[in-house]
C-alpha cells in the first residue's frame, strides 16, 4: 500500500488537537480556581461584617460595664469601627478585581473551547481525506486483482483451447 502523502500533516493536526484539549482543560481549571477564590473572598467579607458588628457590640458593652461613657470612649469606638469598615471596603475592592479576573478566565475558557473545536474540525477533515485515500487505494487494488484474475482466466481458457 502506498504511504499516505499527508501523514505528517495528520500527525501535526493530532498534536494540535491534543494541545488544544490540554489548553482548554488548563483554562477550565484556572477559571474554577478563580471562582473558588472569589467565593472565598465573598465569604470572608460576610464573616468580617458579622465580626465587626460583634466586636463593636462587645466594645460598647465593655464601655458600659466600666461606666466610662465619655465622648472619648465613643470616639475611639467609632474609629475602631471605621477602621474595620475600611478593611471591609478594601476587601470589597479586591472582590471586584477578582470578579474581573473570573470574567477574564471565563473568556479564556470560551476562546480555548473555540480553538479546540477548530482543531478537532481540522483533524476530522484530514482523517476524512485519509479515509477517501484508503478507499481509493483499496478500489485500485481490487481492480488490479480483478484484472489479474481475468488475465489468468483468459490464459487458462487459451491454453485449454490449444489442447
Amino acid at each position: 500500500m502506498p504511504p499516505y502523502r499527508l501523514q505528517a500533516l495528520l500527525e501535526i493536526r493530532e498534536r494540535a488537537k491534543e494541545e488544544a484539549e490540554n489548553a482548554f482543560s488548563d483554562a477550565v481549571k484556572a477559571a474554577e480556581k478563580q471562582k473558588a477564590e472569589l467565593k472565598r473572598m465573598e465569604q470572608e467579607l460576610e464573616q468580617r461584617k458579622a465580626e465587626r458588628k460583634q466586636k463593636v457590640k462587645e466594645y460598647l458593652q465593655q464601655i458600659m460595664a466600666k461606666g466610662n461613657t465619655g465622648p472619648n470612649s465613643f470616639t475611639m469606638m467609632n474609629r475602631y469601627e471605621e477602621r474595620l469598615k475600611d478593611e471591609e471596603a478594601q476587601l470589597a475592592l479586591e472582590i471586584e478585581q477578582q470578579k474581573e479576573a473570573v470574567k477574564v478566565a471565563e473568556r479564556l475558557v470560551e476562546q480555548r473551547r473555540r480553538e479546540m473545536a477548530e482543531a478537532a474540525k481540522e483533524l476530522k477533515a484530514i482523517e476524512k481525506n485519509k479515509e477517501t485515500f484508503l478507499k481509493q487505494v483499496r478500489a485500485e487494488r481490487q481492480a488490479k486483482e480483478e484484472l489479474n484474475q481475468e488475465e489468468i482466466g483468459n490464459t487458462l481458457f487459451l491454453m485449454r483451447q490449444r489442447k
